[in-house]
C-alpha cells in the first residue's frame, strides 16, 4: 500500500532508511521511512530553500510540514540562536522528526498539527515552508492564508515551490497577503519566495541586508 505522506496515521509498510546530509558545515543525520516526503534524499527544493536563509537568524522559527525534520533541524544545527519548532499532519514524520532531533543532538519541540491548527496561539519569527503540493491548492493556499497570523510584526515566511506546481500564481495569491513577496532564487525549477510585511523606521521594507 502507498500513502499519501499528507495524511494523519499512514499505513503503509515500514521502509527504514537512514540519509547523512551537511548543512553550512554540520554534518546531520537523518532516519526516514515510507509514508512520509522524500524518503530517501533531502528534497532538492528543501536543500534550496536551506542554502537561500540569511546568513544569521535568530528567533523563533516553524517547520512547518517538517516530514522527518529536514529543514528545522538544520537551521536548529546552523543557527544556535534560533528556537525551532516541527510540525507535521504526518504522526509517523513527527516521531522521526523528534527521534532525529535526539540522534543529532538537537533541542527542538515536535508537534501534531494539520497546518497551523495546534500552534494558533504561537507566533514565530521565521516560517519556513516546503507545501504539500499533493494535499491540494486548497490546503496550501489555506496554509498561506493563516501565515500572517502566527507571525511576529517583524516575521517571515520563507517558502519554496516549483514553477510547474504554481509558483507564479502562488505567488500573485501572496502578494494580497503581504506587502513584499520576492523571490529570492529561482534554479532548478524552484523558486524560494521570501514574504514580509514589516518596515523600517523610516518607513522603507527591511531587508535584512538582502
Amino acid at each position: 500500500m502507498t500513502d499519501h505522506y499528507f495524511t494523519p496515521l499512514p499505513q503503509s509498510e515500514h521502509k527504514p532508511a537512514r540519509l547523512a546530509f551537511s548543512y553550512r558545515g554540520h554534518a546531520l543525520v537523518f532516519d526516514t521511512d515510507s509514508g512520509v516526503f522524500s524518503r530517501l534524499q533531502v528534497d532538492k527544493g528543501s536543500e534550496l530553500l536551506l542554502h537561500c536563509l540569511p546568513e544569521t537568524m535568530q528567533g523563533n522559527v516553524l517547520d512547518l510540514g517538517c516530514g522527518y525534520g529536514a529543514i528545522g533541524l538544520s537551521v536548529c544545527k546552523a543557527y544556535p540562536a534560533c528556537k525551532v519548532t516541527l510540525a507535521d499532519i504526518n504522526e509517523r514524520a513527527v516521531a522521526l522528526a523528534k527521534a532525529n532531533a535526539q540522534t543529532n543532538g538537537l533541542q527542538v519541540q515536535t508537534l501534531v498539527s494539520d497546518g497551523f491548527t495546534a500552534l494558533m496561539d504561537r507566533r514565530f519569527d521565521f516560517i519556513l515552508l516546503n507545501p504539500p503540493i499533493r494535499a491540494g491548492k486548497q490546503v496550501i493556499y489555506g496554509m498561506f492564508d493563516q501565515a500572517p497570523q502566527q507571525l511576529t510584526p517583524e516575521g517571515e515566511l520563507w517558502l519554496v515551490i516549483r514553477k510547474q506546481q504554481g509558483a507564479p500564481s502562488a505567488m500573485e495569491h501572496l502578494q494580497g497577503l503581504f506587502k513584499q513577496v520576492q523571490a529570492i532564487e529561482k534554479k532548478g525549477g524552484y523558486w524560494i519566495l521570501r514574504c514580509r510585511s514589516f518596515q523600517d523606521k523610516e518607513g522603507r521594507m527591511n531587508s535584512h541586508g538582502l
